[in-house]
Formats: C-alpha cells, structure tokens, sequence
C-alpha cells in the first residue's frame, strides 16, 4: 500500500505544477508554477493533506493545541489537518486586521499562550510565514513548529524563515524539486522515441536518450 504521502506527492505533481514562463508574486520569474491550492481544495488532496501533515507534527512531538497561518495559502491546510486529527483546533490570520467589528487580526481559536503550529502551501521568499509567526506570536501563541507543504528552495526563502521561527523548527513537506521529477515521470512518453542531441536528462541530469515529450536518460525514459 502506498502511503499517504506518496500519493500526495503524486497528486501535487498532476494538478498544481505547469512548467513554462510565469512571474511570481515575490517578484521574480521562474519555469514552473506550483498551485497548491488545486491539490489541498481536492476532496482526497485535502484528506492526503491532513493526514501528511498530522503525521509529521506528532513525529515532532510539538503537541500543540492549534495549527493556522496567513489566509489563503494556509487555509485549506489547516482546516484538513483540525479535521483529520480531531483534536487540533485551527486559526487565521489576515493580512491586515479589521476595520471594523473586533478589528482582530486572529480568526477562529484565541487562547494565548497555546501552543501552535504555523503552516503555509508555498515557501518562496518566506515573507507569508513570517508574518503569520510575527503575527502569532504578538498575540500571544507559543510557536513550537512551522511547516510548509511545498519549499522552493532556489529563492533562498528558508534562512529567513528559520530566524523568525527561532527557536521553533522550520520544516517543509516537499521541495519543489520532488514535486518537478514527480511531473516529469508522470509525462507521457508512450509516443514513438526520438533521440535527443547534446542534451542532458531534465529528472537527473545524465545524458538523454531521447527528448519525446521531454528530455530523458534511459532511467527516467518511461
């Protein structure tokens, strides 16, 4: 049986990653994309995704009472994880408190003092996460572990995120990369080979064999 991860993995690389040439919210200009939303707003991505993360924060041992983050990116995460555990309850943080009403910037669980896990879908930059840290912690919360499904590890977001969450540890589910050689192995290369000239393998970096749809070594050619 494969476990939930795996099939999270899997499911990450069929609905939210597109290569091609897209401009980021940070700014920059990347290959690929990453949507997570398309995978944690699925009936079994969301359920893959509470159990991948429930797993994670008991083998932490942080036991905390609540999980939450900056809206949106962190939302689906955490009402998958409130619900799979049974137990954890779940907050959001805006991205600006209220005008009007309370004018809170915490929605849903307030005991201050608790503590709480920060999770978020995307880690580029990092600058979501650590404003829900900053914002938690003004609260009142106790941040004993931060988690993200999905690091992207070449905008360097993670050295910033870690001195927020100091002393609480910053760990990501999967790199983007895990999730670019998953996609990449699920391509269809059931079509005829063509051989590829002065070309390296797109999943390891061997030379290819061929470039039908993409290029590939022998290894990764099916």
């Amino acid at each position: 049986m494969q476990s939930a991860r795996h099939d999270l993995l899997r499911l990450l690389a069929h609905k939210s990653f597109r290569l091609g040439e897209f401009k980021l919210s940070s700014g920059g200009t990347s290959d690929y994309y990453i949507d997570c939303r398309t995978t944690t707003l699925d009936a079994k991505g969301s359920r893959l995704t509470g159990e991948v993360f429930l797993e994670e924060i008991r083998k932490q041992t942080w036991k905390p009472q609540a999980i939450g983050g900056l809206t949106m990116g962190a939302d689906p995460i955490v009402v998958a994880v409130s619900l799979v555990s049974g137990e954890l309850n779940g907050f959001l943080v805006r991205k600006a408190e209220k005008q009007h009403g309370t004018g809170q910037r915490i929605e849903g669980f307030r005991s201050k003092g608790a503590r709480v896990v920060i999770v978020d879908d995307v880690c580029t930059t990092g600058s979501s996460t650590i404003q829900a840290i900053a914002a938690a912690r003004e609260f009142g919360f106790e941040v004993v572990g931060v988690m993200c499904l999905v690091e992207r590890e070449e905008a360097k977001g993670r050295p910033d995120v870690e001195k927020a969450a100091a002393p609480a540890p910053f760990i990501s589910i999967f790199t983007a990369n895990d999730i670019r050689k998953e996609h990449l192995l699920q391509t269809d290369d059931t079509q005829p080979v063509i051989f590829a000239v002065a070309a390296t393998c797109e999943v390891c970096g061997r030379p290819a064999v061929t470039n039908n749809p993409r290029n590939r070594c022998e290894a990764h050619k099916m």
